[in-house]
């Protein structure tokens, strides 16, 4: 049986390779033509630009009411700067240099899960330079590991559609338009600086802890909050400060109030986020004015008299007193088309502050500081602050800044390059600076810059020329009671060429 088996199987495969292997004989006659050949797969034509938008989204739901968002920036600085007198870098002295610096670098992710829940974190790094910026202490150098941190930390709930509260790391913050503004879409190169008074002092640079509500009533926007005023450097004490010159409370615990209200008169701004928009490069027509205001309630302090031969142990056992900070702004924002066939559009922005600081209180700043101290002259008594490119930006007294920018017809470089030129002034009047006949001491800064959009803000480049007054000359003498006495200011030309990426 089993060889049966075995011849049986033997038999159908036999049968079966017979079957395949048939080949069917050609018919007799003229073979057919051969088959046309098929034709190579068209090239793919280069897919054309998508226009940016809101940022890089991942739809987390069909419909897209859930996702995430990511928006980031970058912007790179080479400045040439000529330095105030006596500035030294690295301890030698130094009138002048070209110096390379990262401005900014940002990243913020949006998670809006529930169309009434929103999540905003925003990290980046600021300032950093060959001589600064870098991680505090670090023992291989002070320019080096610039740390990244947080910028703001938010949750976000929905009322209704006139009204959103929050809570965290906040930007809603108040006094004017500029005080929050976005540094990703800036007319000219920079902000002033006179638009952060409490920089870095109560707050994280420009960022506030604690609750707001913002939303909008048909062409009314607004935004309030109460923040919590984060302690400035303990190391001003009455036994350090100079008499009758406001300084920072270090032992201030009060709560800082503040709010911004504006009126839209034609298009609505976009206000998911705080931001505000430098230019709209002719895509709006905007036309807003508002009004903005800041109070803490003694945040800074002064000596009101000259220090006893001896020191208590404690400092605050000196006599001193508080004084409340408060602050106001007032500004009009104009963006709009002039020809929308050539892609021309002007912008404009003014703003007017007023700022109460306690006596004489003057900050002397300057924007990644190319210089590192001053060598002082003998008998020298001015502000030692003033190396580098540092100017009197913020104090106590009123401030106007304006910025007026004109978008120049498209295609002059291009189907995709835009030309933008604009100008800016800085003008401060503050009670702490002084001539020697006792007025006011005026500081006035110009710039004069051009954009060069290569894809709108996506990818931009700036270049800004700066006449920046030399305060250095000054003395701080006991007659004057706290002020200072300016006895000559000198133009210094600063030059900065900024790129920038913003996806």
């Amino acid at each position: 049986m089993r060889n049966t088996r075995y011849a049986l199987a033997l038999g159908s495969m036999l049968l079966a390779s017979t079957a395949f292997g048939q080949v069917t004989p050609p018919a007799p006659g003229t073979p057919p033509p051969p088959a046309t050949p098929a034709a190579p797969p068209a090239t793919p034509a280069p897919a054309k630009p998508v226009p940016y938008g809101a940022g890089m989204k991942v739809n987390l739901s069909p419909d897209g009411s859930k996702y995430l968002r990511f928006i980031g920036w970058a912007q790179f600085w080479a400045q040439y700067n000529e330095n105030n007198s006596n500035t030294l870098r690295n301890g030698v002295a130094k009138s002048d240099q070209l110096a390379f610096s990262i401005r900014r670098a940002r990243l913020i992710t949006l998670a809006q899960l529930n169309p009434r829940f929103l999540m905003i974190l925003d990290l980046g790094i600021e300032n950093q330079a060959s001589i600064s910026g870098g991680l505090p202490n670090d023992p291989n150098g002070p320019g080096k590991r610039a740390p990244l941190y947080m910028h703001e930390a938010v949750g976000e709930y929905r009322i209704n559609k006139y009204l959103n509260i929050g809570a965290g790391l906040n930007y809603q913050t108040g006094i004017s338009r500029m005080t929050a503004a976005s540094t990703a879409n800036m007319l000219a190169y920079d902000i002033p600086v006179v638009n952060f008074p409490t920089l870095d002092q109560t707050d994280q640079f420009g960022f506030f802890l604690g609750a707001y509500a913002k939303g909008r009533i048909g062409n009314f926007d607004y935004r309030v909050a109460i923040d919590d005023a984060l302690a400035p450097s303990a190391a001003n004490t009455p036994a350090t400060v100079r008499t009758n010159v406001a300084a920072f409370y270090a032992r201030n615990s009060n709560k800082i109030y503040q709010g911004y209200f504006s009126y839209e008169f034609m298009d609505k701004e976009a206000n998911l986020l705080p931001f505000t928009t430098g230019t709209y490069l002719g895509t709006k027509k905007v036309f807003n004015i508002g009004a903005g205001f800041h109070y803490n309630a003694d945040g800074m302090f002064s000596r009101p008299s000259a220090l006893p031969t001896t020191l208590p142990t404690d400092p605050y056992a000196l006599s001193f007193r508080t004084h409340d900070i408060k602050l106001f702004g007032a500004d009009v924002f104009y963006d709009a088309p002039i020809d929308t066939a050539s892609n021309t559009a002007v912008t404009f922005y003014g703003v007017y502050y007023n700022y109460s600081m306690g006596p004489n209180y003057v900050r002397n700043a300057g924007v990644i500081n190319p210089g590192t101290s001053i060598a002082a002259p003998t008998g020298f008594t001015g502000a030692t602050n003033l190396y580098g490119n540092a100017l009197p930006l913020i104090g106590t007294g009123q401030s106007i800044y304006a910025q007026l920018g004109l978008l120049l017809p498209k295609n002059l470089l291009g189907p995709k390059a835009k030309l933008q030129p604009y100008v800016a002034y800085l003008h401060n009047n503050l009670e702490g600076l002084r001539n020697a006949d006792g007025t006011i001491k005026g500081v006035n800064v110009y710039d004069a810059g051009l954009n060069l959009y290569l894809d709108g803000h996506n990818a931009k480049f700036t270049l800004n020329y700066r006449a920046r007054p030399d305060f250095s000359d000054q003395s701080f003498l006991p007659a004057n009671n706290g002020q200072a006495t300016v006895n000559s200011v000198n133009y210094r030309p600063e030059v900065t060429l900024q790129a920038q990426v913003y996806l």
